[in-house]
This record gives C-alpha cells, sequence and structure tokens, in this order.
C-alpha cells in the first residue's frame, strides 16, 4: 500500500518537520502544496524532522489546483481530514485500498470550504469535544496515518522491538 500525507499550505514549520518525521518513520510519501508558510530549509523545519530528511519522499506542488489536476480526487482514494468532517477518521475501510491519500489543511483556516462541500462524502474528523477548535496539525496527522497502518496490518512496519533479544 502506498500512503500519501498532503499538507495543504503548512504555516508552522515545527509541524512540517514533526510531519515529516512521521512519514520517514512510516515510509508515506509527503506532498507540499504551496504557498508554504516558512521556507523549507529553516532551522525549525529541520530541527522538528532531525535526521530524517534524507529518508521520506517529499512531492512539493505550486498550488493546491496543481496537486488535484495531478491527482484527481474520483481517480484517488483521497481522504479530507477536517473538523467539519461526515464521518469518523476509523470508519473508512483503508485496508481494501491500494493506495490512500490523506489531505490536511493550514494550521489557520483547514482545507478549503468549496474543496470540503464538493468532497463532502470524503472528509473525516477526530472525534473531540464540542468545545474546543482543533488538535495540533502534527498530532492529528499521526494519529490519522496510524490508522490507516493500522488497518493495513502495519505493512513493511516493525511492530516489535528486537532491540533486548540481541543484547
Amino acid at each position: 500500500m502506498k500512503l500519501h500525507v498532503v499538507m495543504v499550505q503548512p504555516e508552522i514549520p515545527q509541524n512540517t518537520g514533526n510531519i515529516a518525521r512521521t512519514c520517514a518513520a512510516t515510509g508515506a510519501k509527503l506532498h507540499l502544496v504551496h504557498p508554504l508558510g516558512f521556507d523549507i530549509s529553516e532551522k525549525a523545519v529541520k530541527r522538528a524532522g532531525l535526521d530524517y530528511w534524507d529518508k521520506v519522499e517529499i512531492e512539493e506542488h505550486e498550488s493546491f489546483t496543481k496537486f488535484l489536476e495531478k491527482y484527481e480526487p474520483k481517480k484517488h482514494h483521497m481522504f479530507f481530514a477536517t473538523t467539519k468532517g461526515k464521518q469518523v477518521y476509523s470508519e473508512p475501510s483503508y485496508s481494501k485500498m491500494e493506495e490512500v491519500f490523506l489531505l490536511f489543511g493550514k494550521e489557520t483556516k483547514g482545507l478549503p470550504e468549496e474543496v470540503l462541500q464538493t468532497y463532502m462524502d470524503k472528509t473525516i474528523r477526530i472525534p473531540m469535544r464540542p468545545t474546543l477548535r482543533s488538535l495540533n496539525l502534527s498530532n492529528s496527522v499521526s494519529i490519522v496515518v496510524f490508522e490507516v497502518l493500522r488497518q493495513k496490518g502495519f505493512e513493511q512496519l516493525e511492530e516489535i522491538s528486537h532491540y533486548f533479544d540481541e543484547k
């Protein structure tokens, strides 16, 4: 299974660095959709991603429109993460999909509302108390990524450490 994490116009470099680290650890491809709210070479991005940058596959897109033209939502299994989602992130049967795209919007506004309305049946949300606005973006990405991987039986990931077996 190929997993894609799509960050649409991320604004906070530390979040993107943390998300890149999650992608490196899980083998997910990271898509960065411009404009970015920072320079990808910023120290904060690199620090958050630590020494994992060379272990993550990154594809950059000059705009959200260009991304949607290249990876047409009607031809791919795409899920739009939003607090306005119509289904819980764990409801889709990811295990039956060969390729999954998880889209996340910018920290201050999320994904564009017209996109959410167009693909409302593909929106997903993380349950939380109604009095709070949202979770941290990098935490949200991790929650959803690991649910997809759990449903796929953690394919190609080490489930149990053998660290102490070798001592």
